[in-house]
């Protein structure tokens, strides 16, 4: 069983063998929010800083989203309204700076259906065992996409949290499934009853790198 009440997980974000941002996910019963930062050199470089939020009910079907993103001298709003009206997803991304309409789009969606960060809330749920696999239906309001999820191998993870006996996940996103950009995308979930996300690992091609995520403090 899942924890019942709030957590939090803290992450240090990791990009050619340095320190690149913090990532932190509060959950709650029926939301959950994920905030996302750059730092030192990578900030320098290009600043990031986005918010996003999402609703959803206790089979983790998403309700409603919304993103505020500062990305180099971009910032935007991007909401996402699920199932209004019934069967749809409809997004609006605003430009923050003069609140113009950037984009719009609507996109056919099944009875539930997972934003990425409840998709993972539904995949800790999931009792799952290396060999086996499964497909959830996700969008992010552009697209909608039934994501094939391989369960590959137990392995054990220290980070500065600890050390985890995890179970690695690899997530079919990428490659044109619901984003564009070429990558492959793994979670490590801990091998017991709280299903911690103790690592995420992004691989990109050779020139853009690999972004990792690990675990550095939970509460409670």
């Amino acid at each position: 069983m899942l924890p019942a009440g709030a957590e939090t997980f803290e992450y240090g974000a990791e990009w050619r063998l340095m320190r690149a941002g913090n990532v932190r996910l509060s959950w709650n019963m029926n939301e959950a929010q994920l905030h996302l930062e750059t730092t030192g050199l990578v900030r320098n470089l290009y600043k990031v800083e986005d918010h996003y939020w999402v609703t959803y009910d206790d089979k983790y079907c998403a309700g409603s989203a919304r993103m505020k993103t500062e990305e180099g001298k971009k910032r935007r709003e991007t909401t996402v309204a699920y199932h209004s009206p019934p069967g749809k997803a409809q997004l609006v991304e605003r430009n923050l700076d003069n609140n113009e309409v950037v984009s719009t789009r609507e996109v056919d969606i099944p009875a539930c259906v997972h934003d990425v960060v409840a998709g993972l809330g539904q995949l800790r749920r999931l009792r799952l065992n290396p060999g086996q696999t499964v497909h959830l239906p996700v969008s992010d309001g552009k697209k909608s996409v039934s994501a094939r999820i391989e369960v590959q191998e137990k392995e054990k993870i220290k980070t500065s949290a600890g050390e985890f006996n995890t179970i690695r996940h690899e997530v079919f996103l990428y490659n044109g499934v619901l984003y564009r950009r070429k990558a492959r995308l793994f979670v490590w979930l801990s091998d017991d009853d709280k299903r911690t996300p103790v690592q995420i690992r992004v691989k990109f091609p050779f020139y853009l790198g690999t972004v990792t995520l690990q675990l550095e403090k939970e509460n409670p």
